[in-house]
C-alpha cells in the first residue's frame, strides 16, 4: 500500500530544513502572558527525572493506559486493506495497550466486520453537529452506527489544507463527546512557528479551543503532532517531544485540573515508525502514538504498539 510522497509539511513549509540543535519552543518576548512565561521557566528536560515511578510499573507521568492509533488517511483499496487487516489479526500485541485504527470512511464497514475486536475503530473526521444536508460530510451518528468508538479531530491536514479553525474543531469535539464518541484531539505547530519560537503558544491556543468547548476530558486523548514531522521522515527527538508533552500536561493542570492532567493521555505523532518508537516510548510523558504511514504495514504497526515494553521499569 503506497503512501503519497508529497507530505503536508513539504507543501506548507517549502524547502526549509529543521536544525536538529534548534529548540524553537518559545522566543523571548516581554509581552507574554505571565502564566505562560512562568510555566516556560518551570519546564526543563530534567523535570521527568524527579518523578519516581514505583517498582515494576509502567513509567508514565499520567495514569492512563498506553494508547496507539493508526491513521490510514486517504490510502488503500479493498484488496490492500484486506491484507492489512489480515496482518493485524495475526499480530501479537501487548495486552496493556489501547489500539485503534482509522480507515478511510469507505472501508470502515469492511474493517469493522473483519478486524479483531482487540483493535477499536475510529473515524478520521466528523461533522460539527447532527447529520443532514451537509454534502460530503460524515456524522457522529453514522460513525457510531457503523461501530466506531473514536474520531480524530483537529489533524493538521484538516487545519491547514481544509481550513478548519480552532473554534470549529473545538465544537466538533464537543458534539462527538456529547454523543459518546472518544476524541483523538490533535495539536501541533508548523515549521515556521517552531522557528519563530511559538511552539508552546500554538499548542496552548489549540488546547484552549478544546477546553472552552468540551463538556468533559474523560474520553479525550491529546495527540501532539508537529506539522514539520508529519510524513517528512523527520521526527522530533525524544527530548523535543517530551518537553512539549510536559508543557501540555502542565497546561492541563493549570487550566483544567490536576486530575485531568494526570488522566489524559498525551500521545506523539510525526514520522513514528518501528525504528524510533521504542526510544520515544521511554519518555515519561509520551503515553503512546498516533501513527501515519507506518500504520499501513501490519507488522511494523505491531512493533510500534509493542513499544510499550520500553516503558516497563525493571523491578
Amino acid at each position: 500500500m503506497a503512501v503519497a510522497s508529497t507530505s503536508l509539511a513539504s507543501q506548507l513549509s517549502g524547502p526549509k530544513s529543521l536544525s536538529q540543535s534548534y529548540s524553537g519552543l518559545r522566543r523571548s518576548c516581554p509581552k507574554l502572558d505571565q502564566s505562560h512565561s512562568s510555566l516556560f521557566q518551570h519546564l526543563s528536560l530534567s523535570s521527568s527525572s524527579s518523578r519516581k515511578p514505583s517498582r515494576a510499573v509502567v513509567a508514565m507521568a499520567g495514569t492512563g493506559k498506553f494508547f496507539v492509533g493508526g491513521n490510514w488517511k486517504c490510502n488503500g483499496t479493498k484488496d490492500s486493506i484486506s491484507k492489512l487487516v489480515s496482518d493485524l489479526n495475526s499480530a501479537k500485541l501487548e495486552p496493556d495497550v489501547d489500539v485503534v485504527v482509522a480507515p478511510p470512511f469507505l472501508y470502515l464497514d469492511q474493517v469493522k466486520s473483519s478486524l479483531t475486536d482487540r483493535i477499536e475503530i475510529s473515524g478520521q473526521n466528523s461533522w460539527v453537529g447532527k447529520g443532514g444536508a451537509f454534502t460530503g460530510e460524515i456524522s457522529v451518528e453514522q460513525l457510531k452506527d457503523i461501530g466506531c468508538k473514536w474520531v480524530i479531530l483537529g489533524h493538521s491536514e484538516r487545519r491547514h489544507v481544509i481550513g478548519e479553525d480552532d473554534q470549529f474543531i473545538g465544537k466538533k469535539a464537543a458534539y462527538a463527546l456529547s454523543e459518546g464518541l472518544g476524541v483523538i484531539a490533535c495539536i501541533g505547530e508548523k515549521l515556521e512557528e517552531r522557528e519563530a519560537g511559538k511552539t508552546f503558544d500554538v499548542c496552548y491556543e489549540q488546547l484552549k479551543a478544546f477546553a472552552d468547548a468540551v463538556p468533559s476530558w474523560e474520553n479525550i486523548v491529546v495527540a501532539y503532532e508537529p506539522v514539520w514531522a508529519i510524513g517528512t521522515g523527520k521526527v522530533a527527538s525524544p527530548q523535543q517531544a517530551q518537553e512539549v508533552h510536559v508543557a501540555v500536561r502542565e497546561w492541563l493542570k493549570k487550566n483544567v485540573s490536576a486530575e485531568v492532567a494526570s488522566k489524559t493521555r498525551i500521545i506523539y505523532g510525526g514520522s513514528v515508525n518501528g525504528g524510533n518508537s521504542a526510544e520515544l516510548a521511554k519518555e515519561e510523558d509520551i503515553d503512546g502514538f498516533l501513527v501515519g504511514g507506518a500504520s499501513l504495514k501490519g507488522p511494523e504497526f505491531a512493533t510500534i504498539v509493542n513499544a510499550v515494553t520500553s516503558k516497563k521499569v525493571a523491578a
